[in-house]
């Protein structure tokens, strides 16, 4: 007998009939004598009907602005959840199975109070435990839990995945299994490269970088969360048949396994591609080069809440000048602008530049730790298909390559096969 964590994401719910397979899947691993905690999301496209009706409610008469209160929006998209949880609960207790719905503050699951995009602070999971002893399974409302000031609060986006993790963390599970509308995780995106392998196994360190350089798999905070806990995740297909041969193997069921890279035996040197689009290039001309420069730049783009990535610095002959280049969400463009501009005097640069249409690929692999020539494979490669690059950031499992938007299928076909991603 294990315990198990299972997610079910909106598509997967999307209405009765599918809320009916999810059940399938979950009385899969019941009879099986499995302890079970379901998390849920809403129904595909319900979060943003919720999300246009606080908009639209949050409206002054004759006014095209919304600034609504946070708390009342919480209390709004939660609702969701609350609705699949309890329809999840409904139909397995038709089937025969001992199930009940618990929301994120019946738990409890205590975040902090930055309502709409909390974190998880705390998850006492006794009370969950008690109830797998009485065979009992959880239907538990994903993204929601309740903040310091006692009212309902979301996870952010994607905070479904993130809820299970950290439910799976808090009850001991041996595993947590994320059900979605792919199989698995794959080398790269296969509308992209047909020839993208489903990985059987991936580290927590590489689906990290994945996720958080254009992977939608999962969300990048769930993965922290498994990677911190040590919670062994696999990605599964919520829309294979829950009878399938293979799908109640415990140990090698279909999907990907994200664990620690000591269970992976053979690694290879690069895992996947990954990239993201809608990427912009912001230039400072003749920044004066001195100490506290770059953080008179940097902190007022964090303080917007503007994400900067790539960073690239040139110092010109005599060192009194410099050109500082960095790249920025393309919708952030205006605003950062904005906010240079609003700088100029205190940093000192002569003229700002910006291009958008940037598309940001990555090679990513565990295995690059110990291998000389990845990235001089990259470049070679990406010359050879007159790919021009950009600008370009290192770790030690990742590369990143800027280049120009209408090449990104190119470079991303190029990279994946010239690292023998396409064979089997």
């Amino acid at each position: 007998m294990a315990r198990i964590v299972m997610k079910f994401g909106g598509t997967s719910v999307a209405d009765i009939a599918r809320i009916r397979n999810v059940a399938r899947h979950v009385k899969r691993e019941v009879d099986a004598g499995h302890e079970v905690a379901v998390v849920v999301s809403a129904m595909s496209g319900k979060t943003n009907e919720l999300v246009g009706w606080v908009q639209d409610a949050s409206k002054a008469e004759g006014s095209n602005f919304n600034i609504y209160d946070a708390r009342e929006y919480d209390a709004v998209v939660a609702s969701g959840e609350q609705v699949t949880s309890g329809l999840l609960a409904l139909v397995l207790q038709s089937m025969g199975v001992h199930a009940r719905s618990w929301q994120g503050w019946q738990i409890p699951i205590k975040t902090d109070g930055a309502h709409g995009a909390a974190r998880i602070q705390d998850i006492d999971g006794s009370f969950l435990v008690q109830r797998f002893g009485e065979g009992q399974v959880a239907v538990i409302a994903g993204f929601q839990g309740i903040a310091p000031d006692n009212r309902i609060s979301t996870l952010g986006r994607g905070g479904s995945d993130t809820s299970a993790v950290a439910i799976a963390a808090a009850v001991k599970a041996d595993r947590c299994d994320i059900y979605t509308d792919v199989d698995g995780v794959y080398t790269t995106d296969p509308r992209i490269e047909p020839k993208a392998r489903r990985l059987s196994r991936i580290s927590f360190e590489e689906m990290l970088e994945m996720a958080s350089l254009g992977a939608k798999v999962l969300q990048v905070r769930s993965v922290e969360l498994a990677m911190v806990h040590k919670v062994r995740t696999f990605v599964r297909s919520s829309f294979e048949d829950p009878d399938a041969p293979g799908m109640g193997d415990f140990d090698n069921p279909p999907g990907t396994l994200i664990c620690d890279e000591d269970e992976i035996v053979e690694q290879q040197v690069v895992t996947g591609i990954a990239y993201a689009k809608d990427e912009a290039q912001i230039s400072l001309r003749r920044v004066s080069d001195r100490p506290g420069v770059a953080a008179g730049i940097f902190g007022p783009l964090a303080e917007a809440g503007i994400n900067v990535d790539m960073i690239v610095q040139n110092i010109s002959e005599d060192g009194s000048f410099t050109d500082m280049t960095f790249t920025v969400p393309s919708g952030d463009v205006g605003k950062a602008l904005a906010v240079l501009e609003k700088g100029r005097a205190t940093i000192g640069f002569d003229a700002v530049q910006h291009d958008d249409g940037m598309s940001k690929v990555s090679v990513i692999g565990i295995g690059m730790r110990s291998h000389a020539g990845v990235a001089a494979t990259a470049f070679r490669a990406l010359s050879e298909k007159g790919i021009n690059i950009r600008a370009i950031t290192t770790s030690e499992i990742k590369i990143s390559i800027l280049i120009d938007g209408p090449y990104t299928e190119l470079a991303v076909r190029t990279l994946h096969s010239v690292y023998g991603l396409d064979k089997q």
